[in-house]
């Protein structure tokens, strides 16, 4: 092994307890930007703080619900790592965020120059090495059989790859990290057999559990240098699909927040009846479950106000649903919110509520809890290792407008300071949970020794 990565691990084995200013939040851009640029062809020394760089890879960055890339992102960067972005698209979108703004501008986009630069990079892919050419061409067949993508389709992901393949090694990434197991692990997986860059993926769920064996969860577990998890649900559905041998290598690092929402005061508790939901309005999110417990409480003589922060496919639907039932008054949909205007509608609630057919584990509930709110939300997935019912909020059963009802009439009828005490104890879990900079360190700790590991096995 390396003295270099010898000291990264040595480095990381306890990651520190805050975070000091660098790159962007000292006034200046990382080192990633000229990368991101354009400016790939870097020469001489690397100069980042422990002379790792890790290319970050998903389907569309930046992206309103995937905040917790962009942190992550930027504690590896307050670590002293550069990180050169890419994505497939996202160029052309437009956000609400001043930081997804600035994250846009600083991703390379592999779509964004048209068909001509993905069949030269798989041309010169070609030529400069026909056995990892073979390779990967091997790896898109087996993802090909019995596959809900068509094989076309799988053939221009081999040109992706072959496209970012080349791209990091210009930028002289040591290894690839991607975010979701779906087709964005499939790219960073043939790229990093087109490459000889190691890769590693996280798993949020609830999409990769849908359909693991046509995704081939198994094979990109196998390839994998390491594969993290999100949470203890989400590892226990990666041992699922995964061969024995490989479970060694699933290791849980939690998404996490930043300094400013894990410092913040926490507000008073809100004696209003008013609840909020963050999120994309779309159906496994069932926020017209929320509209229809709505009415049936105000029919009940007991009216709340729902402030509903998103937007998506579901939005037609949910409007209509709100003038249907008359709801016009007790219902406020926001559309896309910036994080200052999310923090603001979190604090100005009694309770965060999320009724989802299926989910990861939400960010928003993580922030809800920082800032002292308690969270209502459906029983599934990994919710109950945050929500408590009585401790951290209310767990209810999913799919069922009554649950739900019962679950908002017992936080009314919970006194503020109850209310209170279940957002310290959520806000004292997420502290110790769910910490950017700490999770950070553990990922980069897993890179560290999968890179320490491959050295010295090369050696």
């Amino acid at each position: 092994m390396s003295s270099r990565f010898r000291a990264a691990r040595i480095r990381l084995a306890g990651p520190p307890d805050g975070l000091q200013p660098h790159g962007a939040t000292a006034g200046r851009l990382p080192k990633s930007d000229a990368l991101a640029s354009g400016r790939w062809r870097r020469r001489g020394p690397r100069t980042s703080g422990l002379g790792v760089i890790v290319g970050y890879f998903t389907n569309q960055y930046p992206k309103v619900s995937h905040t917790f890339i962009r942190r992550e992102i930027a504690a590896l960067e307050e670590h002293g790592v550069t990180v050169p972005r890419w994505a497939l698209r996202g160029w052309d979108a437009v956000v609400a965020d001043p930081l997804d703004a600035a994250e846009l501008r600083r991703t390379r986009y592999l779509l964004q120059r048209g068909f001509v630069p993905l069949l030269g990079a798989a041309l010169r892919a070609l030529i400069r090495s026909p056995r990892r050419w073979v390779g990967g061409l091997r790896l898109t067949w087996r993802m090909m059989h019995r596959s809900e993508r068509s094989a076309a389709k799988h053939l221009v992901t081999f040109l992706e790859a072959a496209l970012l393949a080349r791209e990091m090694r210009d930028a002289r990434v040591d290894h690839l990290h991607v975010h979701f197991g779906t087709n964005a692990a499939e790219v960073g997986m043939i790229a990093s057999a087109l490459s000889g860059i190691p890769y590693s993926f996280t798993v949020h769920g609830p999409g990769e559990f849908d359909a693991p064996l046509a995704l081939k969860l198994g094979l990109k577990i196998e390839r994998a240098s390491f594969v993290v998890a999100i949470t203890d649900f989400c590892a226990s559905q990666l041992f699922r699909w995964s061969a024995p041998g490989d479970r060694g290598k699933i290791h849980v690092v939690h998404c996490g927040l930043s300094r400013d929402f894990l410092d913040a005061e926490p507000t008073a508790p809100v004696a209003a009846a008013r609840f909020v939901n963050v999120g994309r309005l779309c159906p496994e999110k069932a926020q017209y479950l929320l509209v229809a417990a709505v009415a049936q409480l105000k029919a009940a003589g007991t009216p709340v106000r729902l402030t509903l922060v998103g937007d998506g496919d579901s939005r037609a639907e949910v409007d209509a649903e709100i003038a249907r039932l008359g709801l016009a008054d007790d219902v406020t949909v926001t559309g896309w919110a910036d994080e200052a205007r999310v923090r603001a509608e979190l604090v100005a609630a009694r309770a965060m509520v999320m009724p989802s057919f299926a989910e990861g584990l939400p960010i928003v509930v993580m922030e809800a809890f920082a800032l002292g709110r308690p969270v209502l939300a459906a029983n599934v997935a990994a919710m109950s290792e945050l929500v408590e019912t009585g401790e951290t909020g209310w767990l209810h059963s999913p799919g069922s407008v009554g649950a739900v009802v019962d679950a908002m009439a017992a936080c009314m009828a919970a006194t503020p300071e109850e209310c209170g005490r279940m957002g310290q104890a959520g806000r004292a879990r997420v502290r110790a949970r769910h910490d950017a900079g700490h999770e950070a360190g553990k990922l980069l700790a897993l890179i560290a020794a999968s890179l320490g590991e491959d050295r010295h096995a090369a050696a």
